[in-house]
Order: structure tokens, then C-alpha cells, then sequence
């Protein structure tokens, strides 16, 4: 899918941060934008509104992705006002943050509600898609937005990093079964620099570990929204032979945690 122009993209948890992002990259590529949020209304309104600047179309749908009904809705709203659906990234996402050695600050409820979004959802959200994409000619393409928390067993909590280890595992399976309408595929961010992170941390703690990260990594950067965007772009418009693929994106911070992951 290198021509974007007149494409339709469903983008879940686009209100900011990631989301808003790659929202605004489509549509300055010329694409169609179904602005999603839960909570945010200003904020994806405002996203909205840069994204028709570039003189494209915009849907702003509320909805939680954790409920089926809600996914269908999105869907079926998109195809109501264009008649395709070509992209779907899915980003939205929830944490609780944590500390890994605190098992009593987790419980079942948390792991319910965090794989209720970041799990189930993303699954609800492909399969609310695919038929539409199946019926095309070209397709589609489905971008993850994973977390490096699910292949190392870092990051806000262990339900998080659980959760994102099962959308790389749900990608691969999914890549398989939908081929070869859908590409379907996941990025991996580490540390990415913006509000999620320094109101969950804190400005003092979100500070030193994107500080700490930066040290260790071979590039010397941690990820933004944007370079997370650009990532997720790579996957729609790159080689059209690529499904069930991963990318981390981290600067190559993950290349010095391999004590973590060596047997």
C-alpha cells in the first residue's frame, strides 16, 4: 500500500501520544483518519481538527475498545462514511504502574481490565475489520503497537508486560490466519518520551529512567510519539511481503538488557 491517498484508517486511542501521532501522519499522506478516544474528547477533537488541515476527512468515534459492541460501532461508522476501511493501527492501551517485585499491588481485576483493552481489544478491532478489508482487492494492513515490556518482562507492571507479550504472540497467530488480505504486524516501543509516562512515574522518576534509558542505549535516544509513528508507517506503506513481523523501537536500548534474557 504505497498511495495512501483516499486510504481509510482506523486509529484506536488517538487523542494523543502515539495515537495522535500516526493519526496526523496519514493524513498528511492523504488518508482518511477515524480519530478514536474513551475519554479524551477535547483531545481528539483537537487531533481532528490538524488532521483535516491536511485536507483530509476525519471521523471522531468514542468508544472502549475492551467492548465488543463498541468495536463494531467503529467499524461500521467508518464503512458508512467511506466504504472502506484500508489501516488499522491499534494503540489503545492501559497500565497500572506497579513495581515487578509487588505482587499484592496487582490484582486479578487489574490483569482483567489491562488485557481487557490491550489484548482483547486489539483482537475485537481485527476482527471488526475484517471482512471489509477482506472484500477489497488489495486488502489491508493491521499495526500492533506492542511494547519492548513484552519481550524483555520490563516495564509499568507485570500485567502490562504480559499483556504486550500476548499481542506480539496474537500478531503472529493472526499474520497466519488472515493472509493474504491482511498484513499484519506489531512495533515494539521502549521508553517513549510524553505525558502517559511522566504522570504515571512522576516528573522526578519519569526524568532519570528516560535519562538511564538514554545511557544504555547504543543510539543514545529514546523513542517519541512521531518516531513511534514513523515506525508504524514503515509497516503501511513498506514491503508488501512483510506479515507477523516485530519492531522494536528504542534507540537499540534492548541490546543491553540480554543478561535479562539469556538462559
Amino acid at each position: 500500500m504505497k498511495d495512501l491517498s483516499k486510504r481509510v484508517a482506523i486509529v484506536t486511542g488517538s487523542s494523543s501520544g502515539v495515537g495522535a501521532a500516526t493519526a496526523r501522519l496519514l493524513a498528511s499522506l492523504g488518508c482518511h483518519v477515524v480519530i478514536n478516544y474513551n475519554s479524551n474528547g477535547d483531545g481528539a477533537n483537537a487531533v481532528a481538527s490538524d488532521c483535516e488541515q491536511a485536507g483530509v476527512e476525519t471521523l471522531v468515534v468514542q468508544a472502549n475498545v475492551a467492548e465488543d459492541a463498541d468495536c463494531r460501532a467503529m467499524a461500521q461508522a467508518a464503512m458508512e462514511k467511506w466504504g472502506r476501511i484500508d489501516v488499522l493501527v491499534n494503540n489503545a492501551g492501559t497500565t497500572k504502574f506497579v513495581n515487578h517485585a509487588d505482587l499484592n499491588g496487582l490484582d486479578a481485576a487489574d490483569f482483567q481490565r489491562i488485557y481487557g483493552v490491550n489484548v482483547i481489544g486489539a483482537y475485537q478491532m481485527v476482527r471488526a475489520v475484517a471482512a471489509a478489508m477482506q472484500s477489497q482487492e488489495d486488502g489491508g494492513v493491521v499495526v500492533n503497537v506492542a511494547s519492548t515490556a513484552g519481550v524483555t518482562g520490563i516495564g509499568s507492571c507485570v500485567a502490562y508486560a504480559a499483556s504486550k507479550g500476548a499481542m506480539v504472540t496474537m500478531t503472529l497467530s493472526l499474520a497466519r490466519a488472515l493472509g493474504p488480505k491482511l498484513r499484519i504486524n506489531a512495533v515494539c516501543p521502549g521508553f517513549i518520551e510524553g505525558e502517559w509516562l511522566r504522570e504515571g512515574f512522576g516528573e522526578e522518576r519519569y526524568a532519570k529512567i528516560m535519562a538511564f534509558n538514554r545511557d544504555n542505549a547504543p543510539l543514545g535516544v529514546t523513542a517519541t510519539p512521531e518516531t513511534v509513528a514513523d515506525a508504524i508507517l514503515h509497516f503501511v506503506t513498506g514491503p508488501q511481503v512483510v506479515t507477523g513481523e516485530t519492531l522494536i523501537v528504542d534507540g537499540g536500548r534492548h541490546l543491553s538488557m540480554a543478561p535479562l534474557t539469556r538462559r
